[in-house]
């Protein structure tokens, strides 16, 4: 199950105020330490996305640990998967039976260090040779980010060969009206 919030007109600091009381006293001490308005926002919504989802599969106790790498679990819940991601335009949260990631991220340009960095030559050339350089950049780092939240290891992986590998499934989408675009990496 995916959930996306893209209605930014909503960040506002009446909003975050409305949402501090609806979340746990662990989540409202982790919202108010980010300094701007946005990040309070994003970690308030994400979180009461994730528990609009989790309801229908009857979870009602998101007390969460974390791996060696910082990803989150449910810690009563061991068949429950989540992961979450925003950026400037957008708020995403997925649940599912089997680990699973997703990444959502705003299109800006890339520089071409960047692109050398991260990406393989296939993929680089796919980018340059592209329509929309801009886009296709977003689309292949949200894959790739996809990836590596899916296996819960964080940027610590080689992100040439990131999605060379199987045991994975992707769907990838584009919002080209709000400039975003959002991927899920499934355990296949």
């Amino acid at each position: 199950m995916i959930s996306i919030f893209d209605d930014m007109t909503q960040v506002t600091e009446a909003e975050v105020q409305r949402m501090l009381p609806l979340v746990d006293e662990q989540r409202r001490n982790e919202a108010l330490r980010y300094k701007h308005l946005f990040g309070q926002f994003a970690c308030l919504k994400s979180w009461l996305m994730l528990k609009e989802l989790l309801k229908p599969l009857g979870v009602n106790n998101l007390e969460m640990g974390q791996n060696e790498h910082g990803k989150p679990y449910l810690v009563h819940y061991p068949n429950v998967h989540f992961n979450l991601s925003h950026c400037k335009n957008g708020i995403a949260v997925v649940v599912d039976f089997s680990p699973v990631g997703i990444d959502i991220e705003y299109f800006r340009k890339s520089n071409l260090a960047l692109v050398k960095k991260t990406m393989n030559p296939f993929e680089a050339e796919w980018i340059r040779s592209s329509a929309n350089p801009v886009e296709a950049f977003t689309q292949y780092w949200t894959k790739k980010e996809a990836v590596v939240k899916l296996r819960g290891t964080g940027l610590i992986d080689d992100l040439h060969c990131i999605l060379d590998g199987e045991g994975y499934r992707l769907e990838t989408q584009v919002n080209r009206d709000k400039n975003y675009a959002w991927t899920v990496a499934y355990t296949a």
